[in-house]
């Protein structure tokens, strides 16, 4: 007869209990793109509401747009629930574990054992998981991103990024995660104040370097001309103390359709980017019907876009990307940024914390398939990764709740400064360029959308401000 949940070792619970957590949370997933998906089926017609916002044809393929990626999205969930469900049922990450161990006493790497092993895990894990994500990510953009007009890459482009996003991954992951393992190992009682203040450091400098010598690497930034545009950005920088120093032009239009903007750096230091995409007089896309590449054009093709004339992009005027940036940089004026950083370090230093607690408890290893050893790196993806999911889940969502907020507040912040009816006809053409659907499932919408529903945004903006 089946052992009953009480009859179980505490190894045995702490594993389906992991197991049935994760199923939990993939059915109510589902269910609510289930609750969604019924909105893109039923919704065929234009709402009243929207008659003056979008039209029939942009309505339909935006409808057709966010139906395929809700389908996209079920089949390549259930597939990633089922895989992670099989990697632990067959002991996946105690084999691999072994498979680190062999190569790293064949080939003798490095002076620290334990260190090089883990690392030889980390990158045949991150391997893995790039090769069974990669015939979803191929799908993705070569069938439902291109089906609908976004795509611009080639076959051979796509490759090529994603071998680099790889390789540069690596570069960053390696050296950060062995000094992380070794400032625990030598730590001692207090080791948990000392890995989150080097994680403080890392995540610190990233987010400094990386517009300036990371994404470069995968697009080109050049600095947007001097001109109306660029006097008027200045201006609204000055306007409100921002400390800008650099206005750049991300050539987006080169991988998809997608338009964005956002700021980064810290203290004197802030450079504003802008996606050619979102730029009305400075897209490719706007520069009228191209024809497509001819067959047998070399592999000069492959480092380049697809030229296209299909569903031509709008982007947004000069008055409107100003009232965009001035949504942005109502973010930093507020203090959102701010806000964040300290919520995510606050949740960093907890996180340790508990993990220096839980790190010694044998059990924890054994019911992933670790009976005689406990290794730090193991028992930093079992606690963060399996024991802190509904911790994780409780916050991402509270996280969500927080950001629809902050964007309300943005926007309110556009809005005294005289950018309300820029900003209203931005956030419709932004919506129409990118394939948004205006209509969403009250739950769907609470659990899952980071920004509020386009709606419900443009009513904010015709009434009174934001606290």
């Amino acid at each position: 007869m089946l052992l009953t949940l009480y009859e179980l070792s505490v190894e045995n619970k702490i594993f389906y209990a992991v197991l049935l957590f994760s199923w939990t949370v993939y059915l109510w997933e589902a269910y609510l793109a289930s609750r969604q998906r019924k909105i893109y089926k039923s919704t065929i017609h234009v709402p009243v509401e929207l008659g003056k916002i979008m039209d029939k044809e942009t309505f339909e393929k935006s409808r057709l747009y966010q139906l395929d990626k809700s389908n996209f999205s079920f089949w390549s969930g259930l597939y990633s629930e089922a895989e992670g469900t099989l990697i632990l049922l067959l002991g996946g990450i105690p084999f691999l574990w072994g498979v680190s161990g062999t190569i790293t006493a064949r080939f003798g790497l490095g002076t620290d054992y334990e260190i090089s092993q883990s690392l030889v895990f980390l990158m045949l894990a991150t391997l893995f998981s790039a090769l069974t994500g990669l015939p979803w990510s191929v799908y993705n953009t070569f069938v439902i991103e291109e089906k609908h007009g976004f795509n611009q890459q080639t076959l051979g482009f796509f490759l090529k990024d994603a071998v680099k996003k790889f390789l540069v991954t690596q570069c960053i992951l390696l050296p950060v995660t062995s000094l992380l393992l070794y400032i625990i190992k030598i730590g001692g009682d207090y080791f948990f104040i000392y890995a989150w203040l080097f994680t403080l450091v890392v995540t610190l400098v990233l987010v400094t370097i990386y517009a300036d010598y990371i994404a470069p690497l995968f697009d080109k930034f050049t600095p947007l001309p001097d001109g109306e545009l660029r006097k008027e950005i200045e201006s609204l920088a000055q306007s409100i103390s921002f400390p800008l120093t650099k206005v750049y032009v991300v050539e987006g239009s080169k991988r998809s359709s997608h338009s964005n903007a956002y700021f980064y750096g810290f203290f004197k230091n802030k450079r504003i980017v802008l996606f050619d995409t979102l730029l009305e007089d400075y897209s490719p896309l706007n520069k009228g019907p191209e024809v497509e590449p001819q067959q047998g054009a070399g592999d000069e093709g492959d480092e380049q876009s697809k030229p296209k004339a299909k569903n031509k992009r709008q982007g947004c005027n000069n008055p409107e990307v100003l009232a965009v940036l001035g949504h942005e940089l109502g973010h930093w004026k507020l203090g959102h940024m701010v806000k964040n950083i300290l919520i995510s370090q606050m949740n960093s230093f907890l996180c340790f914390f508990l993990f220096a607690v839980l790190i010694g408890r044998k059990e924890l290893f054994m019911a992933f398939g670790f009976h005689d050893s406990q290794p730090t790196l193991i028992g930093l993806m079992i606690i963060f990764q399996f024991i802190f999911s509904p911790y994780n889940e409780l916050l991402s969502f509270c996280l969500t709740v927080l950001s629809r907020r902050f964007e309300f507040q943005a926007d309110a912040f556009a809005r005294a400064m005289g950018q309300a009816s820029e900003l209203y006809s931005a956030l419709i053409k932004l919506n129409k360029d990118n394939l948004g659907f205006p209509v969403s499932d009250w739950l769907f919408s609470m659990w899952h959308y980071s920004h509020p529903p386009l709606l419900e945004r443009l009513r904010a903006l015709r009434g009174p401000k934001q606290d």
